[in-house]
């Protein structure tokens, strides 16, 4: 383990604290026992503990609270609480701590099951702590570690950092919750892209705003960048109003105040290959070249990707490169769209099921008869309009 797991036993069970203390010792754990829950939680905060076990069966109602009391306090919140339950009295006891408890096992525990909970316990704790909240992808924390794991292990990778341009302008006609959906679209399509073209190991992580990075072998990048451009070019724009997407800009002041046409939202993305013969040696490299691609890339419209000069082994184009032109763009349709002009579902309707659709994949028609918005027969139509336009996408973007 790179770091020492903490670990605070709660029981007035001492044979049993003996029994924990003596194999958590062993295998390198910290290990602080109680014998009892405190008045407070200022204690346990002084503490610190990774993982908090609480021996339900020989605690008193009293000490029950420190439960609750941990999960709506700020500084102990994504502390784990493990729990032992007497198997008698199972329900009624899950039923009294489903609020506070991450998991629990029955008393007597085995002390190897409890070592695998708390390990698991403390991983999904990090990955919750370090994901974005919104899309759920890992963030900066774990993309530092990722990228110092292929850098230490001479692992030859490309790492895309992928930014919306003009998405603040989005924001300030559409509202924060537009905007969030754009977010949200971005992160489901840039996943669906990285996991049909690349590999399975293959890393994506949000840092957070209209910021994403990726990490792929470096003979997949410019695939993935030119599926990725094709496909959100065509289905972002449906994010503004029809009125907006037929003039190709919104209104809006500038950083001067200013009223000013703001092109509709597009993406650069800045590539830099790492591995063993790529001469990267730390993150810090990483980000300055990452910058200096992005600073450029930002004075030229529309989407674009383009590769560090520094490190490119391929035959092709080191200059910015886009998606190829399309003459029937302009005429594809999300079946979303289709169901919306047709008064089938609502725009509300829509939002709810395409936030239900990116989070769990599931297909956007099989969300809208879950939640009984269309009928089989609705869908069935509305993707045969579909099918029948030039240029069509899946059903399900």
């Amino acid at each position: 383990m790179d770091k020492i797991i903490k670990i605070l036993i709660i029981s007035s069970d001492a044979k049993l604290r003996e029994v924990l203390h003596f194999c958590f010792d062993g295998w390198g754990y910290e290990v602080v026992l109680w014998d009892s829950c405190k008045e407070d939680i200022g204690a346990i905060k002084r503490i610190s503990p990774d993982v908090i076990v609480i021996d339900v069966h020989s605690a008193r109602l009293s000490d029950l609270k420190i439960c609750t009391l941990l999960k709506n306090d700020f500084l102990t919140s994504s502390i784990p609480v493990i729990t032992f339950i007497n198997k008698r009295h199972l329900r009624k006891q899950l039923l009294r701590l489903r609020e506070g408890v991450d998991d629990y096992l029955i008393k007597p525990p085995d002390p190897l099951d409890l070592r695998i909970r708390i390990e698991m316990a403390v991983r999904r704790s990090q990955f919750s702590l370090y994901a974005n909240p919104l899309t759920g992808l890992p963030g900066a924390r774990m993309i530092e570690e990722v990228l110092k794991e292929r850098i230490t292990g001479r692992i030859e990778s490309s790492v895309g950092y992928l930014d919306i341009d003009n998405f603040k302008y989005f924001n300030d006609v559409y509202g924060y919750l537009k905007g969030d959906n754009v977010i949200m679209h971005t992160a489901y399509m840039l996943y669906g892209i990285i996991r049909r073209f690349g590999a399975s190991d293959d890393f994506i992580a949000h840092i957070g705003g209209d910021d994403f990075v990726f990490i792929v072998t470096p003979d997949k990048f410019e695939t993935i960048c030119q599926n990725f451009i094709y496909i959100f070019d065509r289905i972002v724009p449906f994010h503004y109003s029809a009125e907006d997407r037929m003039r190709g800009f919104v209104i809006a002041r500038d950083r001067t105040h200013r009223m000013k046409k703001i092109p509709l939202i597009s993406v650069s993305i800045a590539i830099v290959n790492v591995g063993k013969s790529f001469g990267i040696r730390n993150n810090i490299q990483i980000n300055e070249r990452i910058a200096e691609i992005k600073k450029y890339l930002k004075t030229m419209p529309g989407s674009k990707y383009m590769v560090d000069r520094r490190n490119y082994k391929g035959k092709q184009s080191l200059g910015p490169r886009g998606h190829k032109k399309n003459e029937f763009a302009q005429t594809y349709k999300p079946l979303g769209q289709i169901l919306l002009e047709r008064n089938i579902i609502s725009s509300e309707q829509l939002e709810e099921a395409l936030r239900i659709h990116w989070k769990r994949g599931v297909v956007l028609g099989e969300v809208l008869k879950e939640l009984g918005f269309i009928q089989e027969e609705q869908l069935q139509e509305a993707l045969g309009i579909q099918e029948h336009l030039p240029s069509r996408f899946p059903s399900h973007m």
